[in-house]
């Protein structure tokens, strides 16, 4: 493999950024253990393998420079590095951005530690083990075809097939250093309450602090000073208000919203007697989003959801983004559109989206991906992944419904099973309790679930008679089902939430080939497209019970062809006359 720049070379984690790191993406040294020996034959001593690969994209794509979908269950990576001179003399923290699924550590022939999870970033301190020559980092990753495990799109057979892709192994995020002080921030939280004007600050250090800590927040809009708040710190944990004034009595204070993404950047700063030990950079928008009265408010004023279903693939990279023009495009596209969301489906997406929803103002519902088979296994991994989901993007003003459960995957008999009902309401309530600021789709498409704060229904019916017959009755739909499967589950019932569609249309174009796949048939042309598109939109939209959609989709993955834009991103219908039609769903 020819050397090449460092792939994904910008910051990864925009909403907690630090000035000195180092990214460790590029060519590492990479083999197959099919025989799954390397750990027993101590291969993290050996620092060299025969293979290459390009960090963050994982083997099964183009540009990892191996492109191979056979499937290889243990893999292994390593590189080596020297610090850098400006962080000599800091405590080093080691950071991977996502490892599909399982992974193992090891610096210099020592042990960090373990992870499990595909999707979920996680960090090791390496201080103890640097040397001042090169240091050699040794990852070894391991992920099957299990299906008690959150896969989201990812296809556990041979070859992809209906609405499933080709699957992930291993690195797929970034991987990089940090240097930080002797106390340093480990993560905050920041809750905005537009009604009384303030955001709710909270810091967590690494560590009980030894010595006379200082914490300096300070809160700017376009780099004029809000509020700065200066506290001394002795405890780990520390909690204050941040008073966000206007800058003049007749305005209200820089609302966020798809309209006006207004942000707050925020500093926190470390100290003692007056010199820096860490200081972290971030931001944070004055939003609020709550159901009532059967409507959504986005700042207490009612709000429509006009959606797209993103799934975020790429044909060059997978789930990885090729680059970080590719997410600002496929943004930016949603609202060409004429979108002002997206469901992200199926995927805990890579940091860089969400910072760029929060830059242009797109509303994201953060789905989280599914299991599909019932166990004590899926339990317990399901809810590990989805606290550190919650945890890692709970400061993104962007995201504004969780979901935790998707068509019953992965619960496929939750319309009767207690235990499973059961699983479904427990995260809706974990979400709630570490997140009561956002909205909580609980069981999204049918057999929903109930508490929950939306009534999501998916419904890709081309007949647009039998929509405007199903759905004329709020109250006949609420007991009913849509596609064939009932709304709502045993024991539970339509208590008055909003309702959106939030999956339908899944309008494909007719092809060559017959493992092309789309819903309810293909049209031919463009003008088909727009007359099934207007149809079918309008149709759900004359209900005026109906408070928002998302149609089904963004672009084409690999076999699925139902893409407003190709695989490759080209448009394949007019964006504009997309537009004019979501321009009409107004209350």
């Amino acid at each position: 493999m020819e050397k090449t720049i460092i792939p994904r070379a910008e910051y990864p984690r925009p909403d907690f950024q630090r000035e000195i790191w180092l990214n460790l993406n590029g060519t590492w040294n990479f083999t197959f253990d099919d025989k799954n020996c390397g750990e027993k034959e101590r291969w993290y001593m050996h620092g060299t393998f025969e293979r290459e690969i390009l960090v963050p994209f994982c083997y099964q794509s183009q540009l990892s420079g191996i492109n191979e979908q056979e499937l290889h269950e243990v893999v292994w990576y390593c590189r080596k590095f020297q610090i850098p001179r400006q962080m000599e003399g800091k405590r080093i923290i080691l950071h991977f951005g996502a490892v599909d699924y399982i992974c193992r550590v090891w610096l210099n022939g020592s042990f960090l530690g373990e992870h499990q999870g595909g999707h979920t970033p996680f960090s090791f301190e390496i201080t103890n083990f640097l040397t001042d020559e090169k240091n050699v980092l040794t990852v070894m990753a391991q992920d099957d075809c299990s299906l008690d495990k959150p896969r989201g799109k990812q296809y556990w057979g041979k070859e992809p097939e209906r609405c499933w892709y080709t699957p992930t192994t291993g690195i797929w995020q970034t991987v990089w250093l940090e240097a930080v002080g002797k106390n340093y921030i480990h993560h905050m939280r920041i809750t905005p309450d537009i009604d009384r004007r303030i955001a709710i600050l909270e810091v967590f250090l690494d560590q009980e602090p030894n010595e006379k800590l200082e914490l300096t927040a300070l809160v700017s809009y376009h780099e004029k000073t809000c509020r700065v708040i200066n506290t001394k710190v002795y405890e780990k944990y520390i909690r204050l208000i941040l008073d966000i004034r206007e800058e003049d009595p007749v305005d209200e204070v820089h609302y966020w919203s798809p309209e006006e993404p207004n942000l707050y950047d925020l500093c926190l700063m470390l100290s003692i007697d007056g010199a820096e030990v860490d200081k972290v950079s971030s931001y944070f928008g004055m939003r609020k989003i709550e159901a009532k009265n059967g409507m959504i408010l986005l700042n207490n004023k009612p709000y429509i959801q006009k959606m797209v279903l993103d799934q975020g693939y790429w044909p060059e990279s997978l789930i990885t983004p090729p680059s970080d023009e590719a997410i600002l495009l496929d943004l930016e596209m949603t609202k060409k559109f004429g979108f002002n969301g997206a469901r992200k489906h199926q995927k805990i997406e890579d940091p860089r989206y969400y910072y760029w929803a929060d830059r242009l103002g797109v509303l994201v519902w953060g789905e989280m991906p599914s299991g599909y088979q019932f166990n004590t296994n899926e339990i317990v991994r399901l809810t590990t992944e989805w606290m550190e989901f919650l945890e890692r993007d709970y400061n993104h003003p962007c995201i504004v419904c969780w979901v935790p459960f998707n068509e019953s995957w992965g619960i496929r008999n939750v319309f009767q099973d207690e235990q499973q009902q059961a699983l479904a309401r427990s995260l809706y309530e974990l979400a709630k309790a570490y997140d009561p600021i956002r909205l909580v789709s609980t069981q999204d498409g049918w057999e929903q679930i109930c508490p929950s704060d939306i009534c999501g229904i998916h419904d890709y019916t081309a007949n647009v008679e039998e929509i405007l017959n199903k759905y004329k009755s709020q109250e006949t739909i609420m007991k009913s089902h849509a596609q064939g499967r009932i709304l709502y589950s045993e024991n539970n019932q339509y208590g008055k939430q909003p309702v959106l569609i939030t999956e339908y249309g899944g309008i494909a174009f007719s092809g060559t080939s017959d493992k092309e796949w789309g819903y309810f048939g293909t049209v031919e042309d463009e003008e088909e497209f727009f007359k099934r598109y207007e149809e079918e939109t309008l149709a759900f939209w004359k209900n005026d019970y109906v408070w928002g959609y998302a149609y089904t989709q963004l672009t084409d993955v690999e076999q699925e062809v139902n893409g407003l834009m190709t695989a490759d991103r080209q448009c394949k219908v007019d964006s504009d006359r997309i537009k004019w039609i979501n321009d009409l769903c107004n209350r």
